[in-house]
């Protein structure tokens, strides 16, 4: 059986596209060149689906939710937060998983970013 081997991209719907893509590059530090490509570290991604009708996303509208690893939750949260960046004020940590946070970004879509254990 063919098999993917990983994600090849993730694209998302902006009324503002260079807006959201300067957010994204100003706010979490994602450095795609001109054509989107990002280089990113190698390291463990996660393919869940969830029930349809889960509040974990936020709004019931967002079908999916991107989730970005990070090396220091606590560092990437304040660097948000000076920012003026919208961060959830919650965090959760599940044990032998990591930690968790979660950023909605100028288009309203609600991302997790995780510290993974």
């Amino acid at each position: 059986m063919e098999r993917v081997v990983g994600i090849g991209g993730y694209f998302l719907r902006a009324a503002d596209p260079v807006a959201l893509g300067a957010w994204y590059r100003d706010c979490l530090g994602l450095d795609a060149d001109e054509n989107g490509l990002w280089r990113q570290e190698a390291g463990p991604t996660v393919f869940a689906p969830f029930e349809s009708e889960t509040d974990y996303f936020g709004s019931r509208a967002q079908q999916t939710m991107l989730n970005f690893r990070v090396r220091d939750l606590d560092a990437m949260l304040a660097q948000l937060r000076a920012k003026g960046a919208d961060v959830a004020e919650e965090t959760q940590e599940m044990e032998g998983v990591g930690r968790f946070a979660w950023v909605t970004d100028p288009e309203g879509n609600r991302i997790e970013l995780w510290q993974p254990a």
